[in-house]
């Protein structure tokens, strides 16, 4: 850390320090609202290729056209 970053922290602590606990917790929920919204966007993590392989099936009969009875809205398919 540079000096300056050091001398603010200090003064601002020292600072934080003589205020009352209501104006503490108001100084806390606008800190926690800055860092929310200056957070910096993460790099989408890489996908493992065959990460979850043998964990999921599909049915004989995925391929298979759905009977009109689905398309009309009728019965239980």
């Amino acid at each position: 850390m540079t000096s300056q970053v050091v001398n603010t922290t200090s003064e601002l602590i020292a600072k934080l320090q003589t205020l009352p606990p209501e104006q503490q917790q108001q100084v806390l929920d606008f800190v926690e609202f800055l860092a929310q919204k200056y957070v910096q966007p993460q790099a989408p993590k890489k996908r493992v290729m065959g990460l979850h392989k043998g964990q999921i099936w599909m049915s004989e009969d995925f391929n298979d056209p759905l009977p009109d009875e689905f398309w009309m809205g009728e019965g239980v398919v």
